[in-house]
């Protein structure tokens, strides 16, 4: 419980000082609906082993089952003439991301059986699909020229400058940027303008004034309708509202989420968040994105996506082995998170996802294209595919949330033709690995 539970605090003050609207009466069953659906997800749902928040939705579930079976569709002459090659699953080790990966390799079986055989048992790969959160003492790496040990530094470093509370850090600076634009007059008006269609000026002005404060403190339970599941949480208090905007942007967040619960809860959460508000609240979480996991800063240099370097080269490794003759694998197929892709594709260079800003201006939508919505939407996905044409010249091309992608421009020269979408693999890989 997070955002749902310091929300339904904060309606539940409100509704006993008789200070909620028409609409804002309807708010908290709302968010109750979402809140139970969270604590009961995945009961009774074939392959989530421990039910409660984390696990993919019914959506989510489909959507990784479709995104197979587009897989099969778009590469027919590699599906039909596997032979013994294999389909590598690799994931995180993390919930979601391992059902992912067995709802995902679950539909390649069902839509082709003869594949089922093919598909490995799934690999846990922190550096490659967790690198956020390494630590030496968990995932030791004795090889100090090794890959994974670059990898385990670098996210050391970079938790280092996420967690920054001394003046000079780069967390601090980054927080204290964030922090300036949540304090802007704009912010301001329109998280007042979200909240007064549901809650009355004077409560609100508690809130503002500091009379009120609520957070995600409660312990709740429910109960699956057969009555054979309960599951009972207490929130951590982390998630605080002490302002008109911590509250609007808490909204915001069951929002977005509401669209991916829509077959368990039947929640339209968009009453709640007006349209023309709605991008003021977006860009709270981009430029919180921006900083701390993608490009960021120029002066930062890699800093924030250095981590993804693993991924990255693991990438163009399967496609050495190809080069090399070694085609004992069809796929190699990773599941993972936000917080992996979104370094990923800075580390990448992929357009729209990976230009700095210098630290003198901050993030906005004036001056950079980055956004969340399309750097990372839910089942965000990069695919590289491999051919070898009449020639012999070994060719890639990328597509990212399934439409073709070009590469970092510095490396336009690699293209195979002018203007092309394949790439030389070779000369990629040079322009990514320059000797």
């Amino acid at each position: 419980m997070k955002y749902d539970d310091a929300v339904l605090n904060m309606w539940t003050k409100a509704k006993a000082d008789g200070a909620l609207t028409a609409l804002g009466e309807k708010l908290g069953p709302d968010v109750e609906k979402i809140m139970k659906a969270n604590f009961l997800m995945g009961y009774g749902v074939s392959g989530i082993s421990t039910p409660g928040y984390g696990n993919l939705t019914q959506v989510g579930i489909n959507e990784h089952k479709q995104l197979a079976a587009r897989l099969l569709t778009r590469l027919p002459d590699l599906f039909n003439n596997l032979g013994t090659r294999q389909i590598q699953i690799m994931n995180s080790g993390q919930d979601r991301a391992v059902d992912s990966s067995q709802f995902f390799a679950g539909s390649l079986a069902s839509n082709k059986p003869a594949i089922s055989a093919l598909v490995t048992t799934p690999v846990i790969d922190r550096f490659q699909l967790y690198f956020h959160k390494l630590k030496a003492s968990t995932d030791p790496v004795s090889d100090t020229s090794s890959i994974n040990y670059a990898t385990l530094m670098a996210s050391i470093d970079y938790q280092a400058f996420a967690a920054a509370t001394d003046s000079t850090g780069y967390g601090t600076e980054v927080a204290t940027k964030i922090a300036a634009v949540r304090a802007t007059a704009a912010i301001k008006t329109a998280a007042r303008a979200v909240l007064e269609r549901l809650f009355s000026t004077d409560f609100l002005d508690k809130i503002d004034a500091g009379t009120y404060s609520f957070s995600n403190n409660s312990t709740r339970s429910y109960t699956s309708a057969d009555g054979l599941f309960t599951n009972t949480l207490t929130g951590d208090g982390k998630t605080k509202i002490k302002s008109s905007v911590d509250a609007a942007a808490l909204i915001y967040e069951l929002y977005i989420i509401a669209p991916g619960l829509v077959n368990e809860t039947g929640v339209d959460f968009s009453v709640y968040m007006p349209l023309e508000q709605a991008p003021q609240f977006a860009y709270l979480q981009d430029i919180d994105d921006f900083y701390n996991k993608g490009p960021s800063a120029s002066e930062y240099g890699t800093l924030t996506y250095k981590m993804a370097g693993s991924l990255l080269k693991d990438f163009f490794s399967e496609v050495d082995n190809i080069a090399a003759g070694t085609t004992d694998r069809a796929a190699r197929l990773r599941f993972t998170h936000a917080e992996v892709m979104i370094p990923f594709a800075a580390i990448v260079g992929l357009p729209g996802a990976s230009t700095p800003l210098p630290k003198a201006q901050t993030f906005s939508y004036d001056n950079s294209d980055w956004r969340g919505e399309t750097v990372s939407p839910m089942a965000t996905n990069v695919q590289w595919d491999v051919f070898r044409n009449t020639s012999g010249t070994l060719l890639v091309r990328m597509l990212f949330n399934e439409k073709e992608a070009d590469f970092k421009a510095a490396c336009d020269s690699a293209r195979y033709t002018t203007g092309s979408r394949y790439y030389d693999f070779a000369k990629l890989k040079a322009c990514y690995y320059p000797s």
